[in-house]
């Protein structure tokens, strides 16, 4: 990739990312005080929706920067050896270049989500004194509290710019590419960004339900106090008891709200992206 491309791939990612999260921060709020354990009431309801939008804000250039820089240097990369040509190898490609782009957002993603978070769940706390107290309690290890849980989730890869990560990427980002593959096949030509944001949002919403409980999971680990048996960020008993005490609403709790939002954010995000790197190019 040269540098031109790095650079529309840069702000591109960029500038989709901030759209995405502050056109949509109103539903993620939501989505996070439907899982948080104090309930959808005590976490604060329909008031203050827009706590923690100046962490999304500052967070969301460079997470989804990062993102689309890694992912597309990676299917550049991979793409230029004959072992990774082949088409039947093309979705793995993908696959590899989510997990990688995913990995590097969420060294910012996480801190950012952290403080947004317990901020949406404490209205009565703004975004600094929320930051200084994890900091004072915690340290800086607190602002990575719930960093494997949101890889694990997220090797989605992309939440629009938040949607669960590993496993969210790999569903989301090899579907968005067959998508567009198939689409563009069938009428003879390249998509128009339109297009492939229609392709995004199906292929979010998709991965946004089945990446439902690890996102459910994530939430509880970076809500919960220092000390507390959550607060280990074991994904699998956080799951289990999950389980137990709410059943299988339980891991699903927030699915609609999440679903809604991946989707419109992914039509947002993936729309946005093409756009704007078709424009840059």
């Amino acid at each position: 990739m040269d540098r031109r491309e790095f650079t529309a791939s840069l702000v591109a990612g960029g500038c989709a990312g901030m759209c995405v999260d502050l056109t949509l921060f109103p539903l993620d709020t939501i989505k996070t005080r439907l899982q948080s354990q104090q309930g959808f009431a005590k976490a604060g309801g329909f008031r203050g929706i827009y706590a923690g939008v100046p962490s999304a804000a500052i967070g969301s250039f460079p997470n989804a920067a990062a993102f689309f820089v890694t992912y597309e240097s990676t299917k550049s990369l991979l793409g230029a050896h004959n072992a990774f040509s082949a088409p039947y190898i093309t979705p793995v490609t993908h696959m590899l270049a989510a997990s990688l782009g995913e990995i590097m957002a969420c060294l910012i993603r996480v801190p950012t989500e952290v403080v947004k978070q317990r901020t949406q769940a404490c209205p009565s706390s703004n975004t600094y004194q929320v930051l200084l107290a994890t900091l004072r309690e915690e340290g800086v290890r607190g602002l990575y509290r719930g960093y494997r849980s949101t890889v694990l989730r997220e090797c989605r890869i992309c939440n629009p710019s938040n949607m669960a990560s590993i496993p969210f990427s790999l569903v989301q980002f090899p579907l968005w590419e067959y998508l567009k593959t198939r689409w563009s096949w069938r009428q003879g030509h390249t998509l128009y960004s339109w297009q492939s944001a229609v392709c995004g949002a199906f292929a979010g919403a998709v991965a946004a339900l089945v990446t439902t409980p690890l996102d459910v999971a994530k939430t509880r680990i970076m809500l919960a106090k220092a000390g507390t048996s959550t607060a280990k960020g074991n994904i699998a008993l956080v799951l289990l008891d999950v389980w137990k005490t709410r059943g299988l609403t339980g891991l699903f709790s927030g699915s609609i709200p999440r679903v809604t939002f991946i989707s419109l954010g992914g039509f947002i995000f993936l729309g946005a992206y093409e756009q704007a790197r078709q424009t840059l190019l």
